[in-house]
Order: structure tokens, then sequence, then C-alpha cells
């Protein structure tokens, strides 16, 4: 990278000590369902994230998994206030920001930003690379030293592109180019927390590689935090050191990747992962397949919402919503919402590292 990287790391305490940056308790987001011509009024409500507990730390990144529809990106729209919270708490270093106006989120919204999923429909065509990466500075009335171009060309050499391609529309440039400046406009404030929405989903293998490795060598230069919202669980792995696991608007499991991928609790995160293809062609792995889709947000099931495609399902998880909580054998930090847990965890003495037991099992 270029030695006149202006960017300023920014201090506090180390990943996973003292206060949360972002702490998010019980939010939840419900979209009301209308009805009627001239008279509208409600007779339901979408359930889009129901009751999400989450904190992120200054240097941290935490990755947010789940099939499409589970309210990964609505989460994110919440963390950014892009959307108002139905209900639940949101802090960010230390502030409560949930139902903040426009005048009292001014000063954080620098702070906290976002790269989107869709390359292409996230910049403006009209506008030029320079003045889309520019705009966040000349909003927040923010006049960089040297001037708002040599900025924006410093931000661009630091994701790779070259700085004179300033005067460029978004049209000129590849998908994966495209991603690059969506980055370079994230950082145009100097952040603290950006939420990646799926920012690799749209790209080629090559290219997701090369923007997750652009991620990872900025957040490690300037100690900014990610909220990592993917469907792919092997990106997730490389990028984040604690994943948490989302279904029908609810988080079902949280922990450190290791703990989480060598040894997860939670029936779903178990599916999940057998679904992750391996290069290894006698790969011999259990492969779980769920039957039926998703239940609607719209009315979802009583007690445990995933009881309703689990082969470990009884009668308690239709009528006791299991808490997130850390069931006995997890290590420090693994939360599972399940009343019936794959098996336990035991710790090799030689190595130290976890390996869970699973129990008998039918496929699903």
């Amino acid at each position: 990278m270029s030695n006149e990287l202006t960017l300023e790391k920014p201090g506090g305490a180390a990943t996973g000590s003292g206060d949360a940056l972002l702490s998010i308790k019980g939010v939840q987001k419900h979209f009301p369902v209308l009805d009627g011509f001239l008279f509208k009024r409600q007779v339901g409500a979408v359930h889009a994230v129901d009751g999400v507990s989450l904190d992120v730390f200054q240097g941290e990144s935490v990755g947010l998994v789940g099939e499409s529809g589970c309210g990964k990106s609505t989460l994110g729209r919440l963390v950014t206030r892009l959307l108002e919270p139905t209900a639940g708490e949101i802090r960010y270093n230390g502030q409560d920001i949930t139902h903040a106006n426009r005048k009292e989120l001014a000063p954080i919204r620098s702070e906290i930003q976002m790269i989107f999923q869709d390359p292409y429909s996230s910049l403006n065509p009209r506008h030029t690379v320079g003045s889309i990466i520019g705009a966040p500075m000349e909003i927040n009335g923010i006049n960089p030293k040297g001037g708002i171009q040599r900025r924006v060309q410093e931000l661009l050499e630091t994701v790779g592109l070259n700085p004179e391609h300033y005067n460029r529309f978004p049209h000129e440039f590849s998908g994966g180019q495209r991603q690059r400046i969506g980055v370079a406009r994230a950082l145009s404030l100097n952040p603290k927390l950006i939420v990646a929405d799926e920012p690799v989903s749209a790209l080629d293998v090559s290219i997701q590689a090369q923007v997750v490795n652009l991620l990872q060598e900025l957040q490690r230069e300037l100690g900014i935090a990610f909220l990592f919202i993917a469907h792919d669980l092997s990106v997730v792995r490389h990028f984040s050191q604690r994943v948490a696991v989302m279904y029908l608007g609810k988080i079902v499991e949280i922990a450190d990747r290791k703990s989480l991928y060598e040894a997860p609790r939670h029936p779903y995160t178990h599916a999940l992962l057998s679904a992750v293809p391996e290069a290894d062609p006698d790969d011999n792995r259990e492969r779980i397949r769920l039957i039926g889709d998703v239940p609607s947000p719209l009315n979802p099931p009583s007690g445990c919402r995933f009881r309703t495609r689990c082969w470990k399902a009884q009668e308690k998880c239709s009528v006791e919503e299991p808490p997130l909580i850390q069931l006995s054998g997890s290590l420090d930090g693994h939360l599972t919402a399940c009343h019936f847990p794959e098996g336990d965890i035991k710790r090799s003495p030689e190595e130290g590292s976890t390996a869970a037991v699973p129990e008998q099992r039918a496929e699903v």
C-alpha cells in the first residue's frame, strides 16, 4: 500500500475486551402487513428480526450466516439505522441510538458505514467515481488535507485501483472493481464499524478472494470492526473471529469460529456445515438434508422455530422457546438456543483442541 495513506487507526480496547463498540439487546423489526382498499388495516406482521442480542468489539469481525430470508440484511440495516427498530436496544460506543433522530445520529453516521451486496445498483451510474467516493466528505463538511480529490485518489490506491480512474463512471469497471469502489466509499470517513452485507456474493471466486483479503488487510491496519454478513460459510470462517448463526429472525448459535466449525451444538448449524462443499473427492462426511421450506415469518412456529425441520424435535420444543445460553460442556462464549443440542464437547489433552462427539441421528 502507499506510504501516503492517511487513514487513522482507531484507538481503544483490544478485541473482545472491555465495553462493546456495538451492543444489540433484544432487537426486533416487524414489518406490518396491511389489507383493505380505502381504509388500510393491519392484518399481521412479518417478523424479520425477532429478539436478537449481539455484541461487536472494537477491531473484531463478527460473521452472520443463515439461509436467505432469515433476517441478516435487515439486522445490518437496523445497526446502521437505515431502518427503525420495532423494539429492543441498540447502543454504539455506550450511546443509545435505538430511536435517535436525524440530528442525534449525524455525528455517528461517519463512524458506522455499510458495504452493500450489489456492486452494480449501489453506485449511481450518473456520477463519476470521484464524486461517489467524495460525496460522504462533502455531506459531512470534511475537507481533508490536500483536498477531497487527493483524498479520493489515496482511497482508490488503498483499495487497489488506479488513482487516474477518478473521472471514470461505474459502467467502465468490472464487478470486483465496483465493489472496491464501494469499499473506498465506506472508508472515506474513517469508520470504526463497517456492516458488510454479503460484499462478495455477486463476484467470481477469484475476485471474492481479492476483496476478502483487502478487507482483512484494512481491518489489521486500521482496527475497523466488521459485522460480516454472508452465505458462504468458507468465506466467513476465513474472515471472522466469531460467527453467529441466524434462523427465521433469531440467533440460534454464536461462538468463536474454531468452536463453531469444529464442534457445533445446534442441529441447524450442523445442517449448514454439512452442506459446505469440500475439495476432497473422497470426503465421506454426513450430509444432512432438511425437509421442507423455512416457515413463513408472518406466522413463525411456536417454541423453537427450527422444530418443524429438526430431526431431534420433541414436544418440549413446540411449547417452550429455548434461550440462547452457554450449555453444559460448551466452551466460554459458545451460546446455543436448543433443548436437545448435539453431542458433548471434549478437549484433546495433547493439543487442547475441541471436538464434538455426535449423537446417533438419522439423516433428514
